[in-house]
């Protein structure tokens, strides 16, 4: 009986994408997103593109502000104010960084320079704000995560607090330090996930009532299996798993969120196809509104592995890879409506659309444009 109803569940799963999908009818109004660059080749910041949500073409508007080295960007929850994480080197070429915030334009999508703090170590590589607009920036190179609080203009405060971490990691080449690679806040919580390739920790801290200080969580870490680098994270729309990406061994940990407040790590599952053996590493990783499907890139063999979702133990299965037709896919996105992925390849520096089936998670190739040094993709609101 218990069989039975598993199986009635799985194909409901299945059936229900198609049966909502049927009636509706998407606007043909453009998508506008953002592309945030590194600067060293041409590039003079963010620039703004479009999305045709029926045929997938993308089209470039050209630069929406001068920044930096935005190689990360979030929007504020109103979708009025956008930060970014700046790499960047002072005159001594000593590693530095910043997060800026712009104002959003909500009729040409431009951007206006509003202010920038420093981001508390070097070389910032995310920056993230909850529903209250604290803000989390992670100092890859500083081994330390940052925490902000922004005004309604838009205003960025200096850090309010600093966690530095400290240890190392069994692969030399690539954690002598500690990495944070990225901050998260753990959605309808005071929770906060900050992944350290350094250390293999997913760190966790509570913020505060005041929204000011980073406090000790009764379960402080995640201990991710060794030399396996954790990146980026991405949290189950309804259920209580986290995934983690783990750049150097190429991998995707499931992690359930205990109810104790603890964690237990279920399975670390290859992104890579079995046998493939070339050096790589992973980048980014998203998983759809549905909590169905589960996307992860691939740098090196330059794909995107596709995973499908157990609705009741949360733990993933590879169904697929496709290739990002470009070198190095460093970031990439689910459109607003979930009907297209956008990959961002830095090195061959062009932006690629894939359509995105609901049902088997598949994706296929449409449209490819050229950008400058894209390493980042950010849908307005």
């Amino acid at each position: 009986m218990k069989t039975k109803i598993i199986q009635l569940l799985t194909l409901l799963m299945f059936l229900i994408p198609r049966f909502l999908l049927a009636g509706v009818s998407v606007s043909h109004e453009p998508q506008y997103f953002f592309v945030g660059t590194y600067t060293n080749s041409g590039s003079e910041g963010i620039y703004l593109f479009s999305l045709d949500p029926k045929s997938g073409k993308l089209t470039n508007h050209g630069l929406a502000a001068k920044s930096d080295n935005p190689t990360f960007m979030t929007l504020s929850p109103t979708g009025k104010i956008l930060l970014a994480a700046n790499e960047i080197q002072d005159k001594n070429n000593r590693n530095m960084g910043y997060i800026e915030s712009f104002a959003v334009n909500n009729e040409n999508h431009h951007l206006s320079f509003i202010n920038k703090v420093l981001s508390g170590g070097a070389d910032p590589c995310y920056v993230s704000v909850n529903q209250s607009e604290h803000v989390l920036a992670a100092n890859y190179s500083g081994g330390s995560a940052a925490l902000f609080n922004m005004d309604q203009s838009g205003s960025l405060s200096e850090f309010t607090d600093l966690k530095q971490h400290v240890g190392s990691g069994p692969v030399k080449a690539r954690q002598a330090e500690p990495h944070v690679h990225s901050a998260y806040f753990e959605p309808s919580s005071n929770r906060i996930f900050v992944a350290d390739l350094g250390t293999d920790k997913v760190a966790v801290y509570l913020l505060d009532e005041r929204g000011s200080k980073l406090k000790n969580s009764p379960f402080p870490a995640i201990i991710m299996p060794p030399g396996s680098g954790p990146r980026h994270m991405a949290f189950h729309p309804t259920l209580k798993f986290l995934y983690v990406i783990n750049e150097i061994s190429n991998t995707v940990s499931v992690v359930s969120l205990n109810k104790d407040g603890s964690y237990s790590i279920l399975e670390t599952i290859s992104t890579l196809p079995a046998g493939y053996d070339k050096p790589g590493n992973c980048a980014d990783i998203h998983i759809s509104n549905d909590g169905r499907f589960l996307y992860a890139s691939n740098r090196g063999l330059n794909s995107i592995a596709i995973f499908s979702v157990n609705p009741l133990s949360g733990r993933i299965v590879q169904i697929g890879q496709e290739s990002t037709r470009g070198e190095i896919p460093r970031n990439f996105t689910l459109s607003p409506n979930e009907d297209f992925i956008l990959v961002a390849n830095q090195n061959s520096q062009n932006i690629v659309s894939f359509r995105r089936d609901a049902v088997t998670g598949k994706l296929e190739y449409v449209d490819q444009i050229k950008s400058l040094k894209p390493v980042c993709l950010l849908f307005c609101k």
